[in-house]
């Protein structure tokens, strides 16, 4: 199943981001078949998985961003329980390796900032051993040849990626697939 996954990214290089309702109605009328969600409370991601899903789309919801839950392996196990999320997204490592045990595809993401944050990058994904990770911001395709060079999972380009020259680049360097919020990058690549 995961290396169905990984075929899936590969063959759907934009994902949809969505961080409000504006964007999950939107998202349901789009042509992407994966959504980042990137929002949400405990009282309603179950409802906001079960409408990416009922759309036949793939859901991967970003715990770190949904409010009402700790940053604790606990919320992997409300994410089984209340929805049928097909993946997590989270920062932290303890999470991803949690969500690895519950059966879920992971995506570890990473916010490149400095050389610092480039330099632990190995170390964090050896501990963590995601199924892939989304570099931030996904719009430096030199800092994705970069990655590529040094991991061997693959990688999503996410944040700030706006414009038709951006995804293109990102994928010229590496990157499997991006994700975006913006509506005009999900159907009109």
């Amino acid at each position: 199943m995961k290396e169905d996954f990984r075929s899936l990214f590969k063959d759907n290089p934009i994902v949809a981001g969505i961080k409000d309702d504006t964007g999950l109605e939107n998202v349901l009328q789009s042509s992407c078949d994966i959504v980042f969600v990137l929002y949400g409370d405990i009282c309603n991601i179950g409802t906001i998985v079960d409408r990416v899903k009922s759309a036949g789309k793939y859901a991967f919801v970003d715990v770190d961003l949904v409010k009402g839950t700790s940053s604790k392996e606990i919320v992997v196990d409300f994410i089984k329980q209340v929805t049928k999320a097909d993946g997590i997204i989270s920062t932290k490592g303890p999470i991803i390796k949690a969500a690895k045990a519950q059966g879920f595809f992971t995506i570890h993401r990473f916010f490149l900032v400095d050389s610092f944050s480039f330099h632990s990058l190995p170390k964090q994904i050896e501990t963590s051993i995601p199924d892939c990770i989304e570099i931030l911001p996904g719009c430096m395709p030199k800092v994705i040849s970069w990655v590529r060079d040094i991991v061997n999972v693959p990688i999503i380009a996410g944040g700030l990626v706006c414009e038709k020259d951006d995804v293109v680049a990102a994928l010229k360097a590496g990157a499997v697939s991006i994700c975006s919020t913006s509506t005009d990058i999900w159907d009109n690549v």
